[in-house]
C-alpha cells in the first residue's frame, strides 16, 4: 500500500525534484500493457517504486546518491509471477523455494498450502503465511478451500469448514481462496463449498478453480456457476476454449509432471482466442526442476510452443496481475508498481541476466546477492508420521478365496505418464498361494496407503501398472496428495515394510529400497513435506530417489510425482486411500478383487 508520503516522492522524482535510488539507462522496454517493445528506454526508482519510465531520466540522477545501472540495450521485462504453485511440491521452505527461484526471474508467487493444510490445519497455513510476509519478493496465500479434498473417501489430518476458512481469508497476506478442488460438491450444490466461495467474494478474494474432469457437459456448467475464477486442471485444448468462454483465467501448467500447455495454447495459436485470459503456471516443480528455472522456463517453453515472446511475458506477467486484482502493484514496469525488473539478452531464448526485486538487485547472472530470513521451525511440525505399529510384510498381504493358479479380475490403477489422472484398468490376475501377488513381468506392482495422522495402523492396499519396475523394491513417500498419509508402491512386500518403517524413523520423506537396502532417500521433516536445506542440497537428494526409481526398472519422468498424486480422489479414474480403493469419475468405493475372472 502506497502511503501519501511515497505517492509524493515517486512525483518528485518524476518531476526532477529529488533524485532517485536507483535509475535503469539505456533499456530494450517491453511494455506489456501495450504490447510494446520501446527502445533506449530509463527507468528510474524510489522507494522500491518505478517512480518514472522513458527516453531520459538523467533529471532524476543524483551522481552521489543514485545507483545508475547501464542496460547496454538488454530487455527489460517485468518480474515474472507464478499464478498457482504449491511450494510444498518443491521439498523446500517458503524461504528456500525463494532462494531458488528469484535468481531465474521470478519476482511473484501465488501459493496455496493446501499440502500443509492437510496436515496441520490452520496452524499449518499460518506458519506458511508468516514466513511468506518476511520474503525479498511478493508471496500471497491462497487459503485452502478442500480440507479434505474429497470428505468421506479419506481421513486428513485436519478438517477445516466454512468458519476456519472465513478466518484465514482475513488473514493479511492472503490473496483467495485456493483451489476448489471439490467439484462434484460445487455442482451439487454442497453448502460448504458455497459458504466457502460466498465468504472469499464477500471479502473481494479470488476463488481458485480445479475442475478435475473431461466432462463439459451439465457438471461444468454447475461448477462454473458456483464461483471458481480459474482453472489449471485443463489438459486438452477443448478444456481450455470451454474455460475461456465461460469467463474463466485458463491457467496452463508447466511444472515436473504436468505438462498441459503445448495442448491448450492451440487455442491462442491456431483458435486465435483472446490471450488476456490465458496464464501460466507451475503447479507442482520439484527442486531438481527448480535449480534449472523456474517461470523462465515456462516463458520458454510456450515461445516454443508457437506463442510470441510478448504473447508468453503477458501470460506471466500482466494477465497474472491483472487477474488477482493487484496491476496497480506488480505485473508491468510503470510508474507506481513495484520496480521488479528483470534484463534479459534475448527474448526468445529468455535467460534472465539481472533481477531488481522491489527496487534492490537481487540476483546477478543466477547468483543471489541478497540475504533471505533464518527461520526456525516448531517442534510440532516437524514430527507429524505417527503409523501406529512397525510395518511387516504380512500387512501388504492381498488374501483371496481362490484356487491356486486360477484368475481373478481386478480394479488396477494405470499410471499415465506426465498426466495427473490415471486409468481405471481391469485386469485379470493370477492367484498365487491364496493371494495376489506384484507380478515384473505383467508390470503388477502392489500399493498401499498407511494412515500416518492419528497413528490407527490402518493399512489399505491395492494393486497398480505403469511403473516398470524389474526387480524387487519398494518406494515409499509421505508425500501423498491430498491427505498425505504414507504411501508405499512395490513388487515385494518386505520390501514395502522396510521402506516404510525408514520414514518412520526419518520423520518423513521418500525412500526406495531395492534387494533390502535402501538405495535413495530425501528427508522431509516438515510436516513430512519439506526439508529444511537448500535446494541443491534437497535436489541433490530427491534425484538419488529418481536413481532409485531407475535402478528398479521405472523410466518415468518424474515418478515420484506419479506415486505422489495416487491417492488423491478428486482426479479421474482410480485412486487409493486410508479408507480404500476409490472410483474417482462416480465417486464410490470399489474392491480390489471383483471375483472370478471370465
Amino acid at each position: 500500500m502506497k502511503t501519501p508520503a511515497i505517492v509524493k516522492s515517486l512525483i518528485d522524482v518524476a518531476m526532477g525534484r529529488k533524485p532517485a535510488d536507483l535509475v535503469i539507462k539505456n533499456g530494450t522496454w517491453v511494455c506489456v500493457q501495450s504490447g510494446e517493445i520501446i527502445p533506449d528506454t530509463d527507468v528510474a526508482v524510489k522507494e522500491g517504486r518505478v517512480a518514472y519510465v522513458g527516453p531520459d531520466a538523467s533529471h532524476t540522477i543524483d551522481s552521489n546518491t543514485t545507483l545508475v545501472l547501464d542496460a547496454n540495450g538488454k530487455y527489460l521485462v517485468p518480474g515474472l509471477l507464478d499464478a498457482h504453485v504449491h511450494i510444498e511440491s518443491g521439498m523446500l521452505t517458503v524461504t528456500e523455494f525463494v532462494r531458488a527461484v528469484l535468481p531465474h526471474g521470478t519476482t511473484g508467487l501465488f501459493v496455496d498450502p493446501h499440502e500443509i493444510a492437510n496436515v496441520f490445519g490452520l496452524k499449518g497455513i499460518r506458519l506458511m503465511v508468516d514466513e511468506a510476509r518476511r520474503q525479498p519478493i511478493h508471496v500471497w496465500v491462497q487459503v485452502p478451500s478442500c480440507v479434505p479434498a474429497a470428505p468421506g473417501f479419506e481421513t486428513p489430518g485436519a478438517d477445516l469448514g466454512p468458519e476456519e476458512v472465513a478466518e484465514a481469508l482475513g488473514w493479511e497476506g492472503v490473496i483467495g481462496l485456493g483451489e476448489v478442488m471439490n467439484f462434484p460438491g460445487v455442482a451439487a450444490g454442497d453448502r460448504k463449498m458455497i459458504a466457502e466461495i460466498v465468504a472469499a467474494r464477500r471479502l473481494g478474494k479470488v476463488v481458485g478453480g480445479h475442475y478435475a474432469s473431461p466432462d463439459l457437459g451439465r457438471a461444468f456448467h454447475g461448477y462454473v456457476a458456483g464461483g471458481p475464477e480459474d482453472d489449471h486442471e485443463g489438459t486438452r485444448l477443448e478444456d481450455a476454449i470451454a474455460r475461456a468462454r465461460q469467463g474463466m483465467k485458463v491457467m496452463m501448467r508447466y511444472g515436473s509432471a504436468w505438462h498441459d500447455v503445448a495442448a491448450q495454447v492451440k487455442a491462442i495459436t491456431k483458435m486465435r482466442l483472446d490471450p488476456r485470459h490465458f496464464l501460466l503456471c507451475n503447479d507442482d516443480a520439484h527442486a531438481e526442476t527448480l535449480i534449472h528455472g523456474h517461470m523462465d522456463r515456462v516463458v520458454r517453453h510456450a515461445i516454443a510452443e508457437g506463442v510470441s515472446p510478448m504473447t508468453a511475458i503477458q501470460m506471466a506477467t500482466l494477465n497474472i496481475a491483472e487477474h488477482f486484482g493487484l496491476s496497480r502493484e506488480i505485473g508491468q514496469i510503470a510508474p507506481g508498481r513495484w520496480a521488479d525488473i528483470l534484463l534479459v539478452n534475448d527474448l526468445k531464448n529468455f535467460q534472465v541476466s539481472m533481477v531488481i526485486a522491489r527496487g534492490v538487485v537481487a540476483a546477478d547472472r543466477g547468483k543471489l546477492l541478497l540475504e533471505l530470513p533464518v527461520v526456525r521451525y516448531p517442534a510440532w511440525a516437524t514430527r507429524s508420521v505417527h503409523l501406529g505399529k512397525k510395518m511387516k510384510a504380512e500387512d501388504f498381504r492381498l488374501p483371496v478365496e481362490s484356487a491356486d493358479g486360477g484368475q481373478v479380475m481386478c480394479n488396477v490403477i494405470g499410471v499415465i505418464e506426465n498426466q495427473a489422472t490415471t486409468r481405471h484398468l481391469k485386469l485379470p490376475v493370477t492367484v498365487e498361494g491364496g493371494e495376489i501377488r506384484p507380478s515384473l513381468e505383467n508390470d503388477l506392482a502392489k500399493v498401499a496407503l498407511i494412515e500416518r495422522h492419528r497413528g490407527s495402523g490402518t493399512v489399505q492396499v491395492g494393486l497398480v501398472s505403469g511403473f516398470g519396475f524389474r526387480a524387487r523394491c519398494a518406494v515409499a513417500s509421505t508425500v501423498a496428495h491430498d491427505s498425505h498419509h504414507l504411501i508405499v508402491v512395490g513388487t515385494d512386500e518386505a520390501s514395502m515394510a522396510a521402506a516404510a518403517n525408514a520414514l518412520a524413523a526419518s520423520g518423513g520423506g521418500q525412500v526406495v529400497v531395492k534387494e533390502g537396502e535402501i538405495i535413495g532417500q530425501v528427508d522431509l521433516q516438515l510436516a513430512g513435506l519439506m526439508a529444511t536445506e537448500r535446494a541443491e542440497i534437497v535436489a541433490m537428494r530427491a534425484e538419488s530417489v529418481l536413481e532409485g526409481f531407475r535402478a528398479c526398472g521405472c523410466q518415468l519422468n518424474n515418478p515420484n510425482m506419479q506415486l505422489s498424486l495416487l491417492a488423491l480422489p478428486v482426479i479421474p479414474e482410480l485412486r487409493i486411500t486410508d479408507r480404500g480403493l476409490v472410483d474417482a469419475i462416480h465417486f464410490k468405493f470399489v474392491p480390489v478383487v471383483e471375483g472370478p475372472a471370465k
